[in-house]
């Protein structure tokens, strides 16, 4: 499909080589033979978001896991995104969608169709031994072009494997204890399932290698839905987000000092506090702000339509210091 399809650029520590990123899957039948073809697929979706503030789209997966509807993801698949079009892959049926809340650190979010019910959902496998040298499979949206889901099989080749991500914009973040596989998954894969033989899920795929031996790693199940369960319950932290989002109407870019603003949108907060394009922004709600990231952080702590204090630099490289009252905006 035209646009993007989410992916995070990761560098690994330890002993694998550097990894590249994933996303969504889908497929049906009648028979008894070929209810069993169609199996694995049952309760993946492909997800494509329009972005709130910027031009154009992106494309993810996801996984069905309650009757009703929510559906678990990647944080980077939803991020950004104003609008959701969510197609189960098995019936065709097409939903919009609202975000729920979502872990921006630890890279999950959860997403609740609209009018859903009786929904088939995928089979977990969160009980399951995980062990180097099991087979498995990872099911996605490759490249974001919807239709049947691809497949990229592999064996587990790592446990407990920390790693770090850059996106698009060069922001970081480190993911721990993930799953590491020589499944080659490609972009589009993002927030779909790692699958063993009996099309249990194991983990939600949420990477894979940028450049030579393929390498795919995943957030293992139950991690992921000990948070689900958090955002479910609608039990904000310092690791999950429940509720509306913050948004303070900047595009960043990484700045000596800081945050430097690369364009300001109009009729948005920042223009109304007065910062313009290459201002840094220093300081946010008492928090210092060396990078675009500790913005992104600083901004999901913040409650929209309460005013809070922040810092900058001018093109003087002027201190300046003034308050912002951020309105509500898309997911981080």
């Amino acid at each position: 499909m035209p646009g993007l399809t989410r992916s995070l650029l990761l560098a690994v520590l330890a002993t694998l080589a550097p990894a590249v990123a994933a996303s969504p899957a889908g497929a049906a039948g009648h028979t008894a033979h070929a209810a069993r073809k169609t199996r694995p697929n049952v309760g993946i979706v492909d997800i494509y978001t329009t972005l709130g503030f910027q031009s154009g789209a992106a494309a993810g997966t996801g996984m069905i896991v309650s009757h009703s509807g929510e559906v678990l993801t990647n944080n980077h698949v939803i991020a950004g995104a104003a609008k959701f079009k969510v197609v189960d892959v098995t019936t065709h049926r097409t939903y919009s969608a609202r975000v729920v809340g979502y872990s921006l650190s630890r890279d999950v979010a959860v997403l609740q169709l609209a009018h859903a019910s009786g929904l088939r959902t995928v089979t977990l496998g969160g009980g399951v031994q995980l062990r180097v040298g099991q087979h498995v499979a990872a099911r996605g949206n490759a490249q974001g072009r919807g239709g049947l889901p691809k497949v990229a099989r592999g064996q587990i080749i790592a446990l407990h494997q920390q790693i770090v991500a850059k996106d698009e914009s060069g922001d970081t973040e480190t993911l721990n204890n993930t799953i590491a596989t020589n499944a080659p998954v490609v972009p589009g894969y993002s927030g779909g399932p790692l699958q063993d033989a009996r099309h249990r899920v194991l983990g939600v795929v949420t990477a894979g290698s940028t450049s030579g031996i393929h390498r795919g790693f995943a957030i293992p199940i139950r991690q992921a839905l000990a948070l689900a369960r958090r955002i479910e319950n609608g039990r904000s932290s310092a690791t999950v987000h429940v509720g509306p989002t913050a948004f303070l109407g900047v595009q960043l870019e990484n700045g000596a000092g800081g945050a430097k603003i690369a364009k300001v949108l109009a009729h948005q907060p920042a223009a109304a506090a007065g910062l313009v394009a290459g201002d840094v922004i220093t300081s946010l709600g008492g928090v210092t702000i060396s990078s675009p990231a500790d913005v992104r952080h600083a901004v999901v702590a913040l409650v929209p339509g309460k005013a809070v204090s922040i810092g900058w630099t001018d093109a003087s490289n002027t201190a300046q210091t003034g308050t912002i009252t951020p309105t509500t905006g898309p997911p981080q």
